[in-house]
């Protein structure tokens, strides 16, 4: 059994500002624009995306994976999870969460992030994990869109850190495949008006899925 390996300190340092970055989403009919995204410097995934290798395109500088909840446990009870083409490829990871002190993530546990970090270990590969401050913005950022305490989801995360750490004259990132629908729990509608108020002021460029 590896020893568990301690979570890094939570910090969006090191996350990708190349000059070009595609953000890739993993909504149904995302279209056949995988020349376009192997072209940027930087490609940013999420989880099991799907399309990876075809339509979508054959490079992944960041894969983003959740680190709660039933996905993160589903992975971690694969034997053949690092085979993944998408994981072998990475050259890092971002996990969108910091990790839940242990008096928070009982009696069921839902923070997987001291376990998926060991499953990495074997890789070699830096792991950037998201820090609280940023959900803290992102959650006032939503909440002015929408009613009641807003969950994030991780595409929306992901992108406001990444969008944070990109140099002020830097050309806007492209994302793909984002159709703002999915877990009810997420502010589907409010993360669309924001991801619309970036793409106003040129911090983004949307190409929404076909049909």
């Amino acid at each position: 059994m590896p020893r568990a390996v301690d979570p890094p300190s939570p910090d969006t340092r090191g996350l990708p500002t190349g000059p070009s970055l595609a953000i890739v989403g993993n909504a149904p009919g995302i279209g056949d624009v995988g020349p376009a995204i192997d072209a940027a410097t930087c490609v940013v995934r999420f989880n099991n995306a799907p399309g990876f290798g075809g339509r979508t395109g054959r490079r992944v500088t960041h894969l983003a994976l959740v680190n709660r909840g039933g996905q993160t446990r589903e992975w971690l009870a694969d034997r053949h999870f690092l085979e993944r083409p998408v994981v072998r490829e990475a050259r890092a990871f971002i996990l969108p969460f910091p990790m839940l002190p242990a008096e928070q993530n009982v009696p069921e546990p839902i923070c997987w992030t001291r376990e998926i970090l060991t499953l990495l270990r074997p890789l070699g590969r830096p792991v950037h994990v998201l820090p609280q401050t940023l959900h803290g913005r992102a959650h006032d950022l939503l909440a002015a869109r929408t009613e009641g305490g807003p969950n994030p989801s991780t595409g929306f995360l992901v992108t406001l850190a990444l969008l944070d750490g990109r140099p002020a004259r830097a050309r806007p990132a492209d994302a793909y495949g984002f159709g703002f629908a999915g877990w009810p729990g997420h502010p589907w509608a409010a993360e669309r008006a924001w991801f619309a108020a970036a793409e106003a002021s040129g911090r983004i460029r949307l190409h929404p899925p076909e049909g």
